[in-house]
């Protein structure tokens, strides 16, 4: 148990302070001829550490060629916006003068994962041994927002009352149709292949209290079913070691204007979520398998789709889901000035329409590489409200 101290844990959730935030991107490394995977993250790495801001913000993931940028920790969701893209436009510089390209989708479109080379650290070491085929197939690509939370039962709380939500923020974030040179005839292929296939992923439990999440973590290290805590995947969890609640469910995004549309919304939700839970509101909590069918749903159709409302057992628009979500976040979001804005089509409806005007899938991933490189670098808007409509 030594690789988690649990009521360490519980005391950075005490001193947590609310609604400051993090914001991690997740990019493929790319050939700028071929856009096929390279593994060059070391190159990266080693070239940033010439801008001690930028290499403390890189981080490694499962494949050496995959890159993650982090904002660090910002006093509220702006401040982190802010730090975010000037480490993201620092990034595409560096990987542009290493003569790389970034990608940012879901899944990369034809790559073999049985190509891929993973990082040689003691946490992806013991990832890959423990999970072999599962974690060698897992080349996915995400967006991941942490929210400050103070004491860990709230963290918890909030964790509860996000389940039923995550199917919602997982179609409006759909963004890989394509996997080994096909299309998968799913709106977020990546959700199929990590989500669906990691253990302790996906919608969690409700555990309803620190105490129980904490015996449930317990049983986990006394039975060896895990060493750390980084190996309970959830796409909602208490980040133990930060004091945070962290939002995993969405891929990563092709423009700066989704993905920071994206991390205002899920910030405003874990603080609307705590704003009630604090006020004693009852939390709604479906059973597992009915959140589970909206996330299946989600991951077939996407933001084009249905969704089950849950509530009144009958089906609604997906975007009419993420309509109740802003409804829904409209105190907290006043508070922060924030008012996310996402184009008429999301990073999977604009692939599938490509396709079928058609284009190759490799041309398809070519448009959506220059899209990046375009709204994700130097060139990025400076707010979400300068995403693309088109």
């Amino acid at each position: 148990m030594s690789r988690i101290d649990l009521e360490q844990a519980r005391a950075a959730f005490a001193q947590a302070t609310d609604g400051t935030v993090g914001i991690e991107e997740e990019f493929a490394i790319l050939s700028p001829e071929s856009l096929d995977l390279v593994p060059l993250f070391e190159r990266l790495n080693a070239a940033a550490q010439r801008d001690p801001a930028l290499a403390s913000s890189i981080s490694s993931e499962l494949i050496l060629s995959e890159i993650e940028i982090r904002s660090g920790v910002g006093a509220d969701v702006g401040d982190a916006v802010r730090r975010q893209r000037q480490m993201r436009a620092a990034l595409f510089t560096l990987a542009n003068d290493q003569g790389v390209q970034l990608g940012s989708t879901g899944a990369h479109p034809w790559a073999d994962y049985r190509e891929q080379l993973n990082v040689e650290s003691e946490h992806y070491r013991r990832v890959v041994d423990g999970l072999r085929y599962v974690a060698r197939r897992n080349n996915t690509f995400s967006l991941h927002v942490h929210v400050g939370i103070r004491d860990a039962d709230r963290a918890v709380h909030v964790c509860d009352r996000l389940r039923p939500l995550l199917p919602t923020l997982l179609a409006l974030s759909a963004n890989s149709i394509f996997l080994e040179g096909l299309d998968s005839g799913l709106a977020s292929v990546r959700t199929q292949i990590f989500t669906k296939s990691f253990p302790r992923c996906g919608v969690p439990d409700a555990y309803g209290s620190w105490a129980n999440y904490h015996e449930y973590l317990s049983l986990l290290l006394e039975t060896g079913s895990i060493e750390e805590d980084t190996q309970v995947w959830w796409s909602v969890r208490p980040h133990l070691a930060f004091g945070t609640v962290e939002v995993r469910i969405c891929d990563a995004q092709s423009s700066a204007g989704e993905s920071e549309a994206l991390t205002e919304l899920i910030v405003a939700c874990v603080l609307q979520a705590a704003r009630d839970d604090d006020e004693g509101r009852p939390a709604f909590d479906p059973p597992p398998r009915l959140i589970e069918e909206n996330l299946w749903r989600a991951i077939r159709w996407g933001v084009g789709g249905e969704l089950i409302d849950l509530k009144r057992g009958s089906c609604l628009p997906a975007r009419a889901a993420v309509d109740q979500l802003l409804e829904w976040t409209t105190p907290i979001r006043a508070e922060l000035a924030i008012e996310p804005q996402f184009p008429q089509q999301n990073g999977a409806e604009r692939q599938a329409e490509e396709l079928a005007k058609g284009l190759s899938i490799k041309d398809v991933y070519a448009s959506t590489v220059a899209q990046t490189r375009q709204m994700l670098g130097a060139d990025a808007p400076k707010s979400s409200t300068e995403v693309s409509t088109s």
